[in-house]
């Protein structure tokens, strides 16, 4: 579905030193994951024998037990499309390893080593095991032969591969599931027997999330929890599955009986990353890696992951201020260098009482600040024109004075019409020259006056605009510094908010009310009747969330037109019909090929998160690219 996969992260309630038992016990919990539809599932490290047997890993019987028992997994595997891994004791020319057993409808694919051996504190397995690092070759075990090596990837369609780690390996300054990651596996698994103690979940944790990380994949962890010896020790039966820096999955600790615990990972997102991500390809793999073919995996039938309508807008309150101060740092950081490398005496920019024009006024404000320079070196423009209603008209006005910008006010209307008369256009007909017209118009004016004082002009657009190309060509397509250039609409908004949140009642109410107006150019004339806004841009262009999540996952992730589809259905279910995901999806295509032009040649700004569309640095795209491809598969 659409590149999504489910993996299973099993902990059983284990039966310490009682292979029989544990085998009844993971075989009924295998069932329940292929039940779940689950591609994968992970067990516990040494979970068909319990880890803390002591020495009695030397005792022929429990060895023997366990191998019989394995035995029993491959064949309650049988007819199952669940890929499993299996934790237990194994012997292989006179020595004895710690192993995870990987095994698929019947067939035991193949069995990797525990390459790292704690010994320090409470950890004696050096007493047990052998290392397996470097080990290559076959071994016999549960009736079967079998690849014997911690050099395994087990490969399955559409880029989903396995690769395979035993608990303290992912400790390690390089862990086996990097060179894992580098020879092709997007799904790492981790078979653990970790004890808790205070503090170390934490510490597992971000581990886990680590690695997802550092390999591009998603990684899955499950380690022992109930039945294990608490002689000295106690087991939490921790779960995780982290996807690409992302924790998607986390049981509840100590829980009492067996449970399997699955999350639904973006393994189509992953392979794209690795192929835009320059440092992932620059290590090459090992070339001692042998690859093990895995047989056809259980399909998600219906996804159970939550999909975020506003990808660009943390959820969490908490980490959404903290975003907005980052963000709000950033932007007015790279303005005040560039004001302060072209010796600019003023920040000009335009202000219609809009989104945009308030937030970089709030930027050119803190800008300055930070310059230890008055606020009258800005000089807020408000040109009222055709469009202009008295609600935007107020706002600006009442910004600049709360600010203490220096404000001027010029009515564009009648330089406008000796335009029209300069080019023989009717005035009564507002087409695209008409809005283009006042566009240019304002820009030459700002234009004018940073060179008039000495100053440079600060671009409003943000990136939602700049994405869609919705700007007038050497009109507010232009200036010296666009400090909005990496912030898309959905989040300008919470930018704004957050400002106002901090501000004092006067400059609060004044952005309350910007929140409030409708999105709107302006350039046409108002309703005669009730002096109405004639235009709203998302009624033109559709809602912006919906272009803003298009932009996240297509230019972040390359995901194709039906799953774009696919995950906004699924994210705006009940606020958005299909028939305005489809028309806001064709759209949004169409203008992201066709305004690539724009974005050739637009000024320098700061880029803020990981999606920029700046033609130096993050989106290089020939201007007339063909977008039939990705249309017609819609």
């Amino acid at each position: 579905m659409h590149g999504f996969w489910r993996i299973a992260t099993v902990v059983p309630e284990l039966r310490l030193a009682d292979p029989e038992g544990n085998v009844r016990e993971c075989t009924g919990l295998l069932a329940e994951a292929e039940k779940r539809d689950a591609a994968a599932a992970v067990f516990p490290e040494l979970c068909l024998t319990g880890y803390s047997c002591g020495d009695l890993f030397h005792q022929s019987r429990l060895l023997e037990a366990a191998d019989l028992a394995l035995w029993e997994m491959l064949r309650a595997s049988r007819g199952k499309k669940v890929v499993a891994s299996v934790g237990l004791p194994l012997r292989h020319n006179g020595r004895l390893y710690n192993c995870a057993a990987i095994l698929q409808n019947g067939i035991l694919l193949g069995v990797v080593p525990k390459s790292y051996l704690p010994n320090y504190r409470e950890f004696y397995e050096d007493r047990w095991f052998d290392r397996g690092c470097g080990i290559g070759g076959e071994i016999a075990a549960g009736g079967q032969r079998a690849p014997f090596s911690d050099r395994l990837v087990f490969s399955g369609e559409a880029d989903f591969s396995l690769g395979v780690e035993v608990c303290e390996d992912l400790w390690q300054v390089i862990p086996p599931s990097s060179r894992h990651a580098l020879a092709g596996a997007t799904v790492l698994l981790n078979l653990s027997a970790s004890n808790e103690l205070v503090g170390k979940a934490e510490y597992r944790r971000s581990l886990v999330v680590g690695q997802s990380a550092r390999c591009l994949a998603a990684y899955a962890y499950a380690s022992a929890g109930a039945g294990e010896s608490t002689s000295d020790l106690v087991y939490g039966g921790h779960a995780l599955v982290a996807e690409n820096g992302i924790l998607v999955m986390e049981n509840e600790r100590f829980r009492r009986g067996g449970g399997v615990f699955t999350a639904d990972i973006d393994v189509q997102r992953l392979a794209a990353l690795r192929l835009s991500e320059s440092s992932f390809r620059s290590d090459r793999p090992d070339p001692v890696y042998r690859t093990i073919p895995l047989g056809e995996l259980n399909r998600i039938k219906t996804l159970q992951r939550e999909v975020a309508p506003h990808p660009f807008v943390p959820a969490d309150p908490a980490l959404r201020e903290a975003r907005c101060r980052e963000i709000f740092q950033i932007q007015s950081a790279g303005l005040a260098r560039r004001l302060e490398h072209t010796a600019a005496k003023t920040a000009v920019l335009g202000i219609s009482g809009g989104l945009d024009s308030t937030l970089a006024l709030l930027v050119a404000g803190e800008a300055i600040r930070q310059l230890d320079r008055k606020a009258s070196d800005i000089l807020a423009v408000t040109m009222p024109g055709f469009g202009t209603s008295d609600r935007t008209y107020r706002n600006a006005l009442a910004l600049a004075a709360t600010l203490g910008a220096t404000l001027r006010e010029i009515d564009i209307t009648e330089s406008c019409r000796t335009h029209f008369r300069d080019i023989g256009h009717d005035k009564d007909n507002h087409d695209v020259v008409f809005e283009n017209v006042q566009a240019r118009e304002r820009t030459q004016i700002l234009m004018d006056l940073a060179n008039q004082t000495s100053g440079i002009v600060i671009g409003t657009g943000d990136l939602s605009e700049i994405a869609l190309g919705w700007s007038t060509y050497n009109g507010d397509h232009m200036s010296m510094y666009a400090v909005n250039c990496g912030v898309p609409k959905t989040l300008v908004r919470y930018l704004v908010g957050w400002v106002a949140e901090k501000s004092k009642p006067k400059l609060r109410a004044v952005l309350e009310d910007v929140l409030a107006t409708p999105i709107t150019p302006e350039l046409l004339p108002a309703d005669r009747k009730g002096g109405e806004v004639r235009q709203k841009t998302e009624d033109i262009l559709g809602p912006y969330e919906l272009h803003d999540f298009f932009l996240y996952h297509a230019v972040k992730y390359g995901a194709p037109p039906v799953k774009l589809r696919f995950l906004a259905e699924r994210a705006f279910q009940g606020v958005h019909s299909g028939k305005q995901i489809d028309r806001a999806l064709n759209l949004f295509l169409r203008r992201f090929f066709q305004q690539q032009f724009k974005r050739n040649c637009i000024p320098d700004g700061p880029k803020v998160g990981s999606i920029a569309l700046s033609p130096r640095g993050d989106w290089r795209m020939p201007a007339d690219v063909n977008p039939d491809t990705w249309l017609n598969q819609l």
